[in-house]
């Protein structure tokens, strides 16, 4: 493992402007999206949709500072026989990949899940490795029971999940690899934002005792939390102010201040809605570590709808540069509700 490496690695995610691209859908889940359009999810429509997003400037240089990869992504090849890898490391970005297999059904817990893939993975990072991958992530699921529901998560559901991060981080850092530790407590649900809360602390406390116990170099990792949100269902919706103090608040009682950074997921948020959260957050509080994004469907989104059944690159580009400088701006702290109506 070289540490200095990985560190360096690290503060390059999280360098000041700049936020993650996760561009690490499943063939499934950018098939739906793809539906969305009307049009057919083939490995060559799924290259063109991804390779007009790694060649749009100056979103990629300028505010993105690296790309989460599917396993097909990260061997596919440009219209030009350029590899898609390439593009990202010209655009002065790191290419990075999704690592875990899903989240399946937990034995013994209704309701819950684990999520998969450490089986082979210390190969499969090495061969990613060569590939050109320098981060991988990894995703563990909690989801919050119906109200009045204080069954999910369970203690058992949230204890394997973290020893499973935490084992994926160590083989991470092992192959060089910088690992993204993601816990996503779920926003699905009819929850209010105090128990949002109340998981989400008690998840990432446990997270950093595994990280601990598995010698896993806090200095070598990138963690992606949710926010501290109402659950979608809720009456209680809380406002942008509540979810940046509460969002605070949580990680400054259970993340140490040696992590190189955080990039929150957007979790099911508006593009809006996660650009002014992140925003407010970084206005209003001084924190030992950047916040930045790490965000899918939040900042690609509007550039799919854009781009289209047609293929238009230059609108679905124009989209793309919007959304990312929106969120470098906010990662900053410089973003503002007026900056959207040029959209």
């Amino acid at each position: 493992m070289d540490l200095d490496q990985l560190n360096e690695t690290a503060l390059g995610m999280v360098a000041p402007g700049k936020g993650i691209l996760a561009a690490d859908e499943s063939t499934g889940t950018i098939k739906k999206r793809f539906d969305s359009i009307g049009l057919e999810s083939s490995a060559e429509k799924r290259r063109d949709w991804r390779e007009m997003l790694f060649r749009t400037e100056p979103a990629m240089s300028q505010h993105i500072s690296g790309v989460i990869l599917y396993d097909e992504t990260i061997r596919q090849n440009a219209a030009d026989g350029t590899p898609l890898v390439k593009l990202i490391t010209d655009a002065g970005s790191i290419p990075g990949i999704k690592v875990d297999t899903g989240a399946k059904p937990l034995a013994g817990a209704p309701g819950e899940t684990i999520t998969e893939g450490l089986d082979g993975l210390r190969d499969r990072l090495n061969e990613y490795y060569e590939l050109g991958a320098r981060f991988a992530k990894w995703r563990a699921v909690i989801d919050i029971g119906r109200e009045g529901d204080d069954s999910i998560p369970s203690q058992y559901g949230i204890n394997v999940n973290m020893h499973a991060l935490a084992r994926y981080a160590a083989l991470c850092q092992e192959a060089n690899i910088v690992p993204i530790v993601e816990p996503e407590v779920l926003m699905d649900g009819d929850h209010t934002i105090e128990r949002c809360y109340e998981v989400t602390e008690y998840t990432l406390k446990r997270l950093y005792e595994e990280l601990f116990a598995q010698g896993v170099v806090l200095e070598g990792t990138i963690l992606k939390p949710n926010m501290i949100i109402s659950g979608q269902k809720s009456a209680d919706q809380a406002t942008v102010e509540e979810v940046a103090d509460m969002t605070v608040q949580c990680l400054s009682n259970c993340v140490p201040a040696a992590v190189p950074g955080i990039a929150f997921l957007s979790g099911g948020q508006s593009d809006e809605q996660a650009t002014a959260h992140l925003n407010a957050m970084n206005a209003a509080y001084d924190l030992p570590w950047p916040l930045t994004f790490s965000y899918g469907r939040a900042l690609q989104a509007a550039p799919l709808k854009a781009w289209g059944k047609t293929g238009d690159v230059k609108a679905g580009q124009a989209a793309f540069n919007h959304r990312a400088r929106m969120n470098g701006l906010a990662a900053l702290g410089q973003w503002s509700k007026d900056l959207e109506k040029g959209a």
